[in-house]
């Protein structure tokens, strides 16, 4: 079995929420998400890092990444993600489209 992190913007929580039960029921594989906080203005910059090096941690556990890029988005914190995938020699796939 594939362990596979999700890895995009924020902004996107919605979409690879749904995407990951796609993934998990139809590849079989075993999805690690980012955690999707619900009130994002009580976070201190503590913890956005510890949330980060978190994601971190679950890229580096995982077979690969699958990036989720709606309307040719992919902001800085992706790319840093999509960067330290590469480092560590993950697989990576891309789910593109359009709204």
């Amino acid at each position: 079995m594939k362990v596979v992190t999700i890895c995009g913007s924020m902004k996107l929580k919605e979409q690879m929420q749904k995407i990951a039960g796609t993934l998990a029921k139809e590849k079989g594989w075993c999805i690690l998400q980012p955690v999707f906080c619900i009130e994002t203005t009580n976070l201190t910059e503590q913890d956005f890092k510890l949330l980060s090096e978190e994601h971190f941690k679950r890229i580096e556990l995982s077979d690969a990444i699958y990036v989720v890029n709606i309307d040719g988005y992919i902001g800085s914190a992706t790319k840093k993600e999509i960067e330290f995938a590469m480092k560590h020699n993950k697989e990576i796939f891309y789910h593109e489209c359009q709204n």
